[in-house]
């Protein structure tokens, strides 16, 4: 998914559930007990993505920092100009993915559009 949104001049993003244990994200920028954090090519520096885990190096308000997150935090992906993409894990309070143009805080008010496919 990644890799087709980039190909695609999208902008990847991934929902995280920073409860779970090994999640490592800047703190002041977690909200409800998620982030949403932008794994572009141009803002995920030296990104690498395993079966296990996520890794890579971005800046947060002009900060570098390491992120760390296991693959079993990572709730959804989605292209932030189309709203599209997959929810991995659903639930009761799980996030949906924001409307183009919503930003994070009003993201979570709304209906996807997305559709669960078993």
């Amino acid at each position: 998914m990644h890799e087709w949104m980039g190909d695609n001049g999208h902008t990847p993003h991934i929902v995280i559930d920073v409860s779970l244990d090994g999640v490592t994200v800047p703190a002041e920028h977690i909200k409800d007990g998620k982030i949403i954090l932008n794994i572009s090519d141009s803002a995920a520096h030296n990104l690498k993505m395993t079966n296990s885990s996520i890794s890579f190096r971005a800046r947060f308000s002009g900060v570098p920092f390491d992120v760390w997150v296991p693959v079993a935090a990572v709730l959804g992906i989605y292209a932030k100009e189309t709203g599209q993409g997959m929810i991995f894990s659903q639930g009761t309070g799980q996030p949906e993915p924001p409307e183009p143009g919503d930003d994070i805080d009003t993201a979570r008010n709304g209906r996807s559009h997305l559709k669960l496919v078993r």
